[in-house]
């Protein structure tokens, strides 16, 4: 039995991937601190500071495999440190000398916050190229629909008719911010760390931003001004911006969760031969994909008060805060791109019932236009006059029942100036979607960012 989700061989992959579950493994995560462990030593050999047979020999034994993950967990359980056990295994595999010359005047969190940084760019990777897929289909969506009338809805009622690319088009703008927030984020999430004990290269002496800049150039990452020990507050920006990017896949998904319902039944989540619904009602088509994905968004989003609880950090440095992020990071992104890859699959094969949302235009017997009636009553008798009438009209064809035309018909202050004729052309929900098709257009025009 796994103790979380992420790690279930039930549930895995509803709340994670195979690949961010790689990413943030204890081989990977080992690897990332040897890596930054091995260019610290290659750029310190470069520099003449410590010799280059020792960098060459560190460089060599740098490999996961070589490191018995079991015997480092039982050191670093009696140490409570997840560096210095490293660092003794290290030098127990390495010839002669060269051991000694490893992690030369750095700081534990240098190298555990540079690993992370390095993971965190393959799981940005991750995620930025699924939400680019996504992006993909929410543009199809919206060209491909670009003129399907359906009903538009505020506050759970029918309001005006748009088009159901209108709205894909909504989403794929709101998605295309997302990945401009994710690309404008990189610079200052993306930075090595090499300070030193408190942030002040004093190990190195004059010697130190040289290392440091070395270092981040071979690792192809940002060289941070000053140190960021306890400056956390890019990995609360990457958390508020993968809560805000969930809540809109949240959003996504529970919308056609709502356009599911059977009353409605305009939209449903792909289905094949074999999906079950219920354990007791055969004919259930349950959107059971969308709401994981509402799920997922609200947990995502629960993380985001621990990041921001992160940058009140203590002093120069600060454990509590590395131990919270070592709990929250891989759930982060691990929630996330199942997240993505759940909404990315259900806007790839979405059935959209064509019929359904003609059929719901008229579920309201013409009152979907009033507005429509109102805008050209008003060009004869004022606007709140017209809503007025409008109002006092719509009000008993709802309670009362009948069409919207014929109390219209009916209704002398309306037929002396509206004819049978005109009133059909002004019911008709095709022609009243506004700039749908505009908007539709200006958004898929525009190139991914």
């Amino acid at each position: 039995m796994s103790a979380y989700v992420i790690d279930s061989q039930l549930f895995c992959d509803q709340f994670g991937t195979a690949a961010m579950r790689h990413i943030f493994s204890d081989e990977v995560t080992v690897q990332r601190w040897l890596d930054v462990e091995a260019a610290l030593a290659q750029v310190q050999a470069e520099l003449g500071i410590i010799p280059s047979k020792a960098a060459e020999e560190i460089t060599r034994q740098a490999q996961v495999e070589r490191i018995d993950l079991a015997a480092l967990k039982q050191e670093m359980d009696r140490t409570a440190h997840p560096i210095v056990p490293l660092l003794r295994a290290i030098k127990q595999i390495c010839d002669g000398d060269a051991g000694e010359f490893v992690h030369w005047g750095a700081t534990t969190q240098d190298i555990v916050d540079t690993g992370t940084v390095l993971q965190i760019r393959d799981a940005l990777t991750l995620i930025e190229a699924e939400a680019r897929g996504l992006l993909d289909n929410l543009l199809q969506l919206a060209i491909t629909h670009r003129d399907q009338v359906m009903v538009g809805r505020s506050h759970g009622q029918q309001a005006l008719p748009i088009t159901f690319g209108f709205k894909a088009a909504v989403w794929a703008e709101e998605l295309r911010r997302h990945l401009q927030r994710l690309e404008q984020l990189r610079p200052r999430l993306l930075l090595g760390q090499f300070a030193g004990a408190v942030g002040t290269l004093s190990a190195l002496g004059t010697q130190g931003i040289a290392v440091q800049e070395a270092l981040c150039q071979r690792l192809a990452l940002e060289c941070p001004v000053i140190a960021w020990h306890v400056s956390r507050d890019s990995y609360a920006e990457l958390a508020a911006v993968l809560g805000i990017l969930t809540a809109s896949l949240g959003k996504i998904a529970h919308e056609v969760y709502a356009l599911q319902k059977s009353e409605v039944a305009e939209l449903e989540e792909p289905f094949n031969p074999g999906k079950v619904g219920s354990s007791t009602m055969p004919h259930k088509r349950n959107p059971a994909t969308c709401e994981t994905v509402v799920a997922l968004a609200r947990v995502v989003r629960s993380i985001v008060p621990l990041a921001l609880e992160g940058v009140m950090a203590e002093h120069e440095r600060d454990k509590i805060v590395l131990q919270t992020e070592r709990e929250y990071l891989s759930r982060l992104f691990s929630l996330s791109h199942a997240a993505l890859v759940k909404t990315r699959a259900v806007t790839g094969g979405l059935s959209v019932r064509q019929q359904n949302m003609q059929d719901n235009l008229h579920r309201q017997r013409g009152l979907l236009l009033s507005e429509a009636v109102m805008m050209h009553l008003g060009e004869a008798l004022g606007r709140q006059e017209a809503h007025d009438i409008l109002y006092r009209i719509c009000m008993a064809v709802f309670e009362q029942g009948g069409t919207l035309k014929e109390a219209l018909l009916a209704d002398p202050e309306v037929s002396q100036r509206i004819s049978a004729e005109r009133l059909d052309a002004l019911l008709d929900p095709k022609a009243y979607t506004g700039l749908a098709g505009f908007f539709v257009d200006r958004v898929t025009a525009i190139r991914h960012p």
